[in-house]
């Protein structure tokens, strides 16, 4: 008994070190939400980049977000993917997420192309 015991031990020892060194601990990222905009510009210029970073970034933040990432993904074009704790933050936020981005639409020239969202399920 004392053997099998200490073989289970040494499985679970394993498997929790094993989730540590790869962050396979459910409670990391079975909550976190994430949302995602594709957005296509006119035209691109540092000026525009700065406003994005210095401002709506920011106000995204303001809202609840946990991080927000601009990612340029062509030459006129953008995606915009914003994390949440969980999917309760994220839905509360999204009345202020559609004022910011029409927002900046008028103040950029820019349009969202489409929006996806949902549970993160793996990452890395």
């Amino acid at each position: 008994m004392m053997l099998r015991h200490s073989v289970t031990a040494g499985k679970t020892c394993a498997n929790v070190r094993m989730q540590i060194r790869f962050g396979l601990q459910k409670k990391e990222y079975a909550m976190s939400y994430s949302t995602i905009s594709l957005w296509d510009v006119t035209e691109w210029t540092d000026a525009h980049e700065a406003l994005a970073r210095d401002k709506f970034v920011p106000m995204v933040m303001s809202v609840g977000a946990d991080r927000v990432q601009m990612v340029r993904t062509g030459d006129k074009s953008f995606c915009v993917i914003t994390e949440y704790a969980d999917a309760q933050k994220a839905e509360k936020a999204q009345k202020r997420i559609a004022e910011i981005r029409s927002q900046a639409a008028e103040e950029l020239p820019m349009t969202m192309a489409s929006a996806s969202a949902g549970s993160v399920f793996a990452h890395g």
